[in-house]
């Protein structure tokens, strides 16, 4: 078996850096596995510093079988630097693993990832592959269910892998954003795995927010496609302290102490289908509440009212 590249996409921060890189170094695959690491260029002065100090410490990193640094020389920004990096990797190699600065890995993370790759490469209702699943407080799976992964048709943006035929599908532009926009019954179902898809994948053509995770979870929509999660997850996610660009503090999707390290002997899934009762735990954590539709209606009448005076 072939192993995917890794390819770590690293910013400012040098503590996040480090401890993400020093999990990943712990790793069963790690000495064979080949590491890219992109690096994308400060953004305004303020962070330049920063930004120095994690280039000079991503260059010191060894114990992987190659490393290969890219260092943008001027600022491409998460998604753009995502969407660049993953194709030009994808491009060389067919598959890949995706990490970010802030996601901290048990020693079966990279075994995990390239298993599933092999198992399911030839099974084009899988789009994707994460190692990342919600904290028990958060997503409760019940003790019958014994399996070791679930299908869902959200992705997850904190640690993936895909394969290029996959990742070629994904309409960057989203160019039937209209007619979704026009199809209530489309966006009911898009919404199945959260009802806040919708709302980003509008916020993301209007502009309001650049991000790559919802096209690319738009992607597997279109195509009927499922992302493969663990029911253990392999992925602690550090980067709710405040310092990420896409981050809040809000640790609720972390596991801190309760993210201990075992020697996962993964059972993968032939047989591709929803389980029922664990979508419905799985929505409880996007669902959103009355209140939450109760102040979309008050800012609608405010603007109502607004547009009528301007009128």
């Amino acid at each position: 078996m072939r192993l995917a590249p890794i390819t770590l996409f690293v910013y400012n921060r040098l503590w996040h850096t480090q401890r993400t890189i020093e999990s990943l170094q712990k790793n069963y695959l790690a000495n064979e596995s080949e590491l890219f690491i992109f690096s994308d260029a400060p953004k305004n002065e303020s962070i330049k510093e920063d930004v120095k100090k994690v280039r000079e410490y991503i260059k010191t990193v060894k114990e992987f079988k190659s490393i290969t640094i890219i260092e943008r020389q001027y600022n491409y920004g998460l998604a753009n630097s995502i969407i660049k990096g993953a194709t030009k990797v994808l491009d060389i190699y067919g598959s890949i693993i995706v990490m970010e600065d802030d996601l901290l890995s048990k020693k079966g993370f990279l075994k995990f990832m390239n298993r599933a790759l092999e198992f399911y490469k030839n099974e084009n209702k899988i789009f994707s592959i994460t190692g990342y699943n919600f904290p028990p407080s958060l997503m409760k799976i019940s003790k019958d269910y014994r399996e070791d992964v679930y299908f869902c048709p959200r992705c997850s943006s904190w640690s993936w892998a895909t394969w290029s035929d996959r990742w070629v599908k994904v309409d960057w532009e989203l160019k039937d954003i209209d007619s979704f926009i026009k199809d209530k019954k489309q966006q009911k179902l898009y919404n199945y795995s959260g009802d806040d898809k919708s709302e980003m994948l509008i916020a993301q053509m209007k502009g309001k927010i650049d991000s790559w995770a919802i096209r690319w979870d738009y992607a597997h929509f279109k195509n009927n496609a499922y992302c493969v999660y663990p029911v253990d997850s392999f992925i602690d996610n550090i980067g709710f302290d405040g310092s990420g660009i896409h981050c809040s503090s809000d640790k609720v999707y972390s596991f801190g102490e309760n993210f201990i390290d075992k020697n996962f002997n993964i059972k993968l899934l032939s047989e591709i289908k929803l389980d029922r009762r664990i979508m419905n735990e799985f929505r409880k954590i996007f669902r959103r509440d009355l209140m939450y539709y109760l102040k979309n209606i008050v800012k609608k009448l405010i603007f109502y009212e607004k547009w009528k005076k301007k009128d």
